[in-house]
């Protein structure tokens, strides 16, 4: 007796500015498909213009899940998104659709797929020896150690990426073995046939182009303005990881008077290259991936046909 084959489900991933969203509507009109949105930024309310969320009129026409599911003084894990997308996925396929997760918030993916059962629970007293440790040194020097002992985890992280690298040296300080081994070690255990696409430029240049041209349209559409609610209404401070998204955190340094404007739009521009640039990194070593060029004309016809094929009974 044949065994049953699992349901299909569908990954799209890529750098920031990629058009994973433009892409994702496209195949939901063609397909049954539902949304899942994997940002962890996206996942919080007030944020929208920072973090491109699709407008009304996008969502009108294809619905996101996991959009607007936590105030910005609010945590969301890996942890949490992995229970969150499983018990999506479980009812778009009892609904008789297909779920297609679309975002760039690469670690989600892989925890999705390979699961975080083998890294240790956050450590309260271990994290506040570390933040400790980077007041007095600077967390590029703390990035430089983890370097050390976790040269793969280390190259996807930016030298100032405080919630990162402390979660890291934490991971290797509390199992003695860095955490790339860890998440390495882990077997994918999701129920699904995944067809994983991932749209990455073929010129880099294209993309950095349009990195600037859109943070140049959230500065136009009220970026600053959002931030100044956001501290009006919610009791926040500038290391939490909502207010430590691209973009947000640039905007609260000029709300201070710590930067100007000029400084404000390099700086906030540089960082989101550096966030394209990381996903890029998870992207080039990711196992059983279908590359699809951004820029080609037909990317669209690309994709639709990988889709087909793929719910093909």
């Amino acid at each position: 007796m044949p065994v049953p084959r699992h349901p299909p489900a569908i990954f799209l991933m890529g750098p920031t500015a990629s058009g994973k969203t433009a892409l994702a509507v496209s195949l939901l009109e063609r397909f049954p498909l539902e949304i899942i949105s994997v940002d962890s930024a996206l996942v919080y309310r007030g944020m929208d213009i920072g973090t491109a969320k699709p407008d009304a009129a996008t969502l009108a026409r294809a619905p996101h899940h996991l959009l607007d599911i936590r105030d910005p003084t609010d945590a969301y894990s890996a942890a949490a998104f992995c229970d969150d997308a499983r018990r999506l996925m479980a009812d778009i396929v009892a609904r008789g659709r297909v779920p297609l997760l679309v975002g760039g918030t690469m670690l989600y993916f892989r925890a999705l797929l390979q699961g975080l059962d083998d890294l240790p629970r956050a450590d309260a007293a271990l994290r506040k020896k570390l933040e400790a440790q980077a007041a007095a040194r600077g967390w590029p020097a703390l990035h430089a150690d983890l370097a050390k002992v976790d040269p793969v985890t280390a190259a996807r992280l930016a030298p100032n990426d405080s919630q990162r690298i402390g979660r890291a040296l934490e991971i290797f300080q509390l199992a003695g073995t860095p955490m790339s081994a860890l998440l390495d070690r882990t077997q994918s255990e999701l129920p699904y046939r995944v067809l994983q696409l991932a749209l990455i430029p073929s010129d880099r240049a294209v993309l950095h182009q349009r990195i600037a041209a859109r943070f140049d349209t959230m500065l136009a559409e009220g970026l600053l303005d959002e931030v100044e609610t956001l501290r009006r209404d919610y009791t926040l401070k500038p290391d939490l990881p909502a207010m430590r998204a691209v973009g947000y955190r640039q905007a609260w340094a000029y709300l201070d008077g710590d930067i100007d404007m000029k400084a404000l739009r390099e700086q906030g521009i540089a960082a989101t290259r550096q966030l394209a640039k990381r996903q890029l990194t998870w992207l080039r070593s990711w196992a059983d991936m279908m590359a699809l060029d951004s820029l080609a004309d037909d990317v669209d016809a690309q994709a639709t046909a990988l889709v087909a094929r793929h719910l093909r009974p």
